[in-house]
């Protein structure tokens, strides 16, 4: 008898008490603002990339360090680990059920991203600055 009454419960007692379901929002927008940045800068370094082939270290090294070109490729070097942060935070969110493997994935994830969207910026800041 109390199995057939857990089946007749309704849907909404099940899901109270879960938490608020109002951070997802800002999340996707993020997701969606990084996707479309990252869509005109991709476009924008591919073609970059493109003139410079063939070019000797000094003429790339000397392009680069033109304040236009280091700003965008910093811009796209953090939309892209931001992007890249977001959406293994989803899959691990998704897939992970573990609490310690979540919680251990998801500062990993922060870090890495972190690490190499600096170590980015630091490169290109060099390269800019002549060191």
């Amino acid at each position: 008898m109390s199995l057939h009454k857990s089946r007749l419960r309704n849907p909404l007692k099940s899901a109270r008490g879960l938490g608020s379901a109002k951070d997802g929002t800002g999340h996707f927008i993020v997701q969606r603002i990084t996707a479309i940045a990252l869509t005109v800068l991709s476009i924008y370094v591919v073609g970059l990339i493109v003139a410079l082939i063939g070019d000797d270290y000094a003429t790339v090294r000397a392009t680069v360090a033109q304040p236009c070109h280091a700003i965008l490729l910093v811009a796209f070097s953090i939309a892209m680990f931001w992007h890249a942060k977001l959406g293994i935070q989803v899959v691990i969110e998704d897939y992970v059920h573990a609490p310690f493997w979540g919680v251990s994935l998801q500062l990993l994830n922060i870090f890495l991203c972190a690490l190499a969207a600096i170590a980015s910026v630091l490169a290109i800041v060099r390269i800019a600055l002549g060191a």
